[in-house]
Formats: C-alpha cells, sequence, structure tokens
C-alpha cells in the first residue's frame, strides 16, 4: 500500500525506533515531518536520509509535552506539506528506574504526565487536519511492559498502560468520524534508547521468544506500516516481541 498524498508527523523521530518509523513511511511516498527536541543533528540527518532516496521529509522542533509547541508544531507542518493524516506517538519521556520503596514521586509524575500530555497534545493539535482530510490514522507506541512489567518500570509501566486506555477511548470517541486509533507494543528492541541493558538480559528475551532474537527498530517500523494499512481496524494494540508473551 502507498502512502502518497498522505502527511505523517511523527514525534520522537530522531533516533532508534521513530527515525525507523519515519524512513518507511517516506520510502511508501508519505512526506514525513521528523519531530525532534533535543536532538538536531539526528533529526537533520534522518531528513537527508530519506531525501537522498527521492523522499519528502521535514525536521521540525517541539517539546511533546508542550502544548503551545505541539500546536505550532502541526501547523507548521500543514503549511509545509499539507494536513496531517497519520501520527505516530513516539517522543520517549525518560525515567530512573528504581522500585516503588524508592522511588521519587517527582519522577513518577513526571513520566506520567510527559507520557500522557505528549499523546494529549499531539492527537488535539492533529486530529482538526484529520477531520478536515475526512480521515486519518493514530498510532501509539507504548510497552509491552504495559501488561508484563519488570523491576524498577513501576512508571514506565503505568505511563505505557495509561497510554493504551487513552488509545481505546479515543478509537471510540473518532472511529465514527473516520480517524483509526492504535497502538504498537514493543519487547526488548535493539536501539540507542537499549545499548546499555546487559547482554545476559537481551540473550535471555532472545531464548524466551521463540523466534530467538531481539526486536530491532525496523520490526516495529513494519508493525506500525502493517497498522497504518489495515483499515477495519481500531483500538487494537500489536504486541511487536517474536511471541515473547501475547495479549
Amino acid at each position: 500500500m502507498s502512502f502518497t498524498g498522505n502527511v505523517a508527523l511523527v514525534t520522537g523521530a530522531s533516533r532508534g525506533i521513530g527515525a525507523a518509523v519515519a524512513k518507511a513511511l517516506a520510502a511508501r511516498g508519505a512526506a514525513v515531518a521528523v519531530n525532534y527536541f533535543g536532538s538536531e543533528e539526528a533529526a537533520h540527518n534522518v531528513v537527508t536520509k530519506i531525501q537522498a532516496a527521492g523522499g519528502r521529509a521535514m525536521a521540525v522542533k517541539a517539546d511533546a509535552r508542550d502544548r503551545a509547541q505541539v500546536e505550532i508544531m502541526a501547523a507548521t507542518v500543514k503549511a509545509q506539506f499539507g494536513p496531517v493524516g497519520i501520527l505516530v506517538l513516539n517522543a520517549s519521556i525518560g525515567f530512573p528506574m528504581a522500585g516503588i520503596l524508592e522511588y521519587p514521586w517527582e519522577a513518577f509524575q513526571a513520566k506520567l504526565l510527559g507520557e500522557l500530555g505528549a499523546a494529549f497534545h499531539g492527537c488535539r493539535a492533529v486530529a482538526p487536519q484529520m477531520l478536515e482530510r475526512k480521515g486519518g490514522s493514530i498510532v501509539a507506541i507504548t510497552s509491552g511492559l504495559a501488561r508484563n512489567p519488570g523491576w524498577g518500570f513501576c512508571a514506565h509501566s503505568a505511563a505505557k498502560a495509561g497510554l493504551e486506555g487513552f488509545v481505546r477511548a479515543l478509537a471510540f470517541e473518532l472511529g465514527p468520524m473516520g480517524i483509526r486509533v492504535n497502538s504498537v507494543a514493543p519487547g526488548l528492541t535493539l536501539t540507542d534508547a537499549t545499548a546499555n541493558i546487559p547482554d545476559k538480559h537481551k540473550q535471555a528475551a532472545a531464548v524466551h521468544a521463540p523466534l530467538r532474537r531481539n526486536g530491532e527498530a525496523k520490526d516495529v517500523a513494519e508493525a506500525v506500516v502493517g497498522l497504518l494499512q489495515a483499515g477495519f481496524v481500531t483500538g487494537a494494540t500489536l504486541p511487536v516481541n517474536g511471541g515473547g508473551y501475547v495479549f
């Protein structure tokens, strides 16, 4: 399926999963806005690679947690490429790893508000453009840890579980308007965000998965593309974990 004529906005797209999604959408004809906050050089590298391959892309800076910045970003993308029809919510909010007895409330609160705020502001800013186009599709990147948590991930698991609930609510609300909303839940995926995870943990995850390997950013990108193509799917969460666990 081609996305030619469509405009995609990918938040947190300067590296890792977001960059892979941006490249995959551009390769299928979409004009892609590569959102970044702190990684300007990396974002422009993604744009350069897309353009070198014959695609259309632009880098746009915004803190996904800030409503005003997100609204300006959405307006900038529309002015450059036209109304957004694809929104991929991938902006990553950092968090410390600690057990609940040591976890600072301020850090827990920042993760939840940041994660859900980024999704809320993105959808609020872009949904009107989708209505203008008479349809659109939103995909949020959540995490397998939302349903299969591990030690130290209480804030991350809670935030991603909340994001999945938000996705289902929006699917119910926006479906009659022609807007589909789904999520992709990666397992352990080899990106710079997981580079510090000990190899023994990566190997254990690979052995546990029936496909006997860790995920890669392109695996998640392919799943996002699949959901964008699945015209009668909404409110769903697609696990991308090599069969390591099922929902």
